[in-house]
């Protein structure tokens, strides 16, 4: 009777065991964090650089998955909708290069509109197209804006909210993004990052280390993560 008591309890402990791991799995979430390729002439472009490097990351209740973009009007939303479907991401992250940006800018809203100062990697230069026909005027973000500014900033790395994503690939990809995940549960927003030191030929333009940027978008993916819903902090411009 003894045996079969201690029995019973072993095997008690072990269906825990294996109830809290399985659960532990189920609550992982999944972070699909894109990078473009470098364009307009450059060599480098430091989001694909950044991403390459938190491929697999771990973070505190989630992973992190990575999809490489390329710098083209149409395929840059295929190729991302492809990564989706493929890894069935919580929440994504789309990212970007802003020359002129001396922070990290997690990204308000997407305008429907593609209208581009230099043609992008396939020769495409629309003016003053949509980018989805009959699409609504914009789309806000879905991520946690907010409290992903306050986590680096927190750790004192330089980021605020922006309130314009331009009109190249990246707006049009942020915005393609949010279209397709418009009745989906997947979060999304777009980020952009300042140029690397080795970018700025001319000594001129403000500039982050790969290191930091890395860094910062860990802590932005990790803020995603731990905030279903934004906190309330000012966070506008006067203009």
């Amino acid at each position: 009777m003894l045996g079969a008591i201690t029995l019973n309890c072993c095997k008690f402990e072990f269906q825990s065991y294996v109830e809290q791991k399985l659960q532990r799995v189920t609550l992982m979430k999944k972070v699909l964090i894109t990078g473009f390729e470098p364009f307009g002439g450059e060599s480098v472009n430091p989001a694909l650089e950044a991403v390459k490097r938190l491929e697999g990351k771990k973070l505190n209740g989630g992973e992190v998955v990575i999809c490489q973009v390329p710098v083209t009007r149409y395929e840059s939303i295929d190729t991302v909708v492809k990564a989706i479907e493929q890894y069935q991401p919580d929440i994504v992250i789309t990212v970007g290069q802003a020359a002129g940006r001396a922070a990290i800018t997690p990204e308000r809203v997407a305008i429907n509109v593609d209208d581009f100062r230099i043609p992008d990697n396939g020769g495409h230069q629309p003016i003053d197209e949509p980018v989805v026909q009959d699409g609504p005027d914009a789309y806000f973000t879905t991520l946690p804006i907010k409290a992903m500014t306050n986590a680096l900033q927190n750790a004192s790395i330089p980021c605020q909210v922006s309130n314009t994503a331009g009109t190249f690939v990246c707006n049009h990809l942020f915005y393609g993004i949010q279209h397709y995940l418009r009745d989906k549960s997947a979060r999304h927003g777009f980020v952009h990052i300042p140029l690397l030191p080795e970018q700025d030929a001319s000594g001129n333009q403000p500039t982050m280390s790969l290191d930091v940027i890395v860094e910062g978008l860990a802590l932005l993916a990790q803020a995603a993560i731990n905030n279903e819903s934004d906190i309330a902090v000012t966070a506008g411009q006067i203009c």
